[in-house]
């Protein structure tokens, strides 16, 4: 992965977004597209698209989403403690110990999650949130008051790290290698005669509703859109392979099947891997998928929707890890695959 790319990849990774608070990283990621873009949309979700060809009646949406989970506080003590819920879906295991950025009302202040010493009997095996604290060094719920409100959200203060030059390690990779991914793939179809529109969305709020997915769609009525989100990877120590699968780091993209996804569009995919010489690997997503694509698919009159997924390491927790190989192959994939579109193209299942 070239510098100039990476550094965008790592400036998304670093700039906090959690669900419903993705403003600051919408405004780098129009930055980065507007330069090659044919034009930025906006809407009043919050999301943020680049269009090529925009005068296609076949329409190609992508949508990789930016936000992040997050904490979000609940109650301020009488002696300055936080107290926080989670805002998209958490282990809190993962949160003890951890160093965390507010985003406060009155600007980002940081705090540590509280550990009880292990000479005091230290965390206990069940326990939830409402167990845990967060301490920012006020003395009194007055002092905590001028920085911090209820609702204000946290995230864990982390920064992204390579490994070995081989795997990026960070928060939220879920999914802002996403946003990151869709960019890429409008930057590299920029220069290209296309067939069809193509739509780079954004996207907002996939941890907590989905709903800027909706936005998106409903807004656009895309022909066919594509997911582009992290998966599980289960190629280290501890994983059930015969429970949930066999998906590796640096085996390519992987590809759903199952009933909200599109054949034909899977079809598509494989040939542009052959094309490539790319392997690809499977995921089921029997009834839904869990990502933006469910939301995607039911706007308008009905959208055939694909999900093409980063394999992922220790999801949702402040250490996740991908491949940039899988990145790279990912954004080849796509590119391919609409670079070959013809705008004719028919996505029925009953149809030849």
């Amino acid at each position: 992965m070239e510098e100039n790319r990476q550094g965008f990849l790592f400036d998304l990774l670093k700039t906090a977004s959690p669900s419903s608070m993705e403003m600051n990283i919408q405004k780098k990621w129009i930055n980065y597209v507007e330069p090659f873009a044919d034009e930025i949309i906006t809407d009043n979700a919050g999301n943020a698209i680049g269009v090529l060809n925009k005068d296609a009646d076949f329409k190609v949406l992508l949508a990789g989403h930016c936000d992040e989970i997050a904490l979000v506080i609940n109650r301020i003590d009488e002696q300055g403690f936080l107290h926080f819920d989670k805002m998209g879906g958490i282990n809190p295991k993962a949160a003890i110990g951890m160093k965390v950025e507010i985003i406060g009302f009155n600007g980002v202040i940081t705090g540590v999650i509280g550990v009880n010493a292990q000479h005091h009997g230290g965390i206990k095996g069940d326990f939830e949130f409402d167990d845990l604290f967060i301490d920012c060094g006020a003395e009194t719920k007055e002092e905590m008051e001028k920085y911090v409100q209820i609702g204000d959200l946290a995230v864990y203060k982390r920064e992204p790290e390579l490994l070995m030059d081989r795997y990026i390690s960070g928060r939220g990779l879920d999914n802002r290698t996403g946003a990151f991914i869709v960019a890429e793939v409008l930057r590299r179809l920029s220069d290209k005669k296309l067939n069809v529109g193509v739509y780079a969305a954004s996207t907002v709020n996939e941890e907590t509703n989905m709903g800027g997915a909706y936005f998106a769609a409903a807004g656009i009525e895309p022909t066919m859109a594509i997911a582009c989100d992290v998966t599980f990877a289960t190629d280290y120590p501890g994983v059930n392979k015969n429970k949930h699968g066999d998906i590796r780091l640096e085996k390519g993209p992987v590809l759903a099947k199952g009933a909200p996804i599109n054949i034909k569009m899977n079809k598509l995919l494989e040939k542009a891997a052959r094309s490539l010489n790319m392997h690809v690997q499977y995921e089921l997503t029997s009834r839904s998928t869990g990502t933006d694509a469910d939301r995607m698919r039911l706007t308008g009159k009905g959208v055939p929707v694909s999900l093409v997924s980063l394999p992922l390491r220790y999801m949702h927790s402040p250490v996740e890890t991908a491949s940039i190989k899988d990145i790279d192959e990912e954004i080849d994939l796509l590119v391919k695959m609409i670079e070959d579109l013809t705008g004719e193209d028919n996505l029925n299942p009953l149809k030849d």
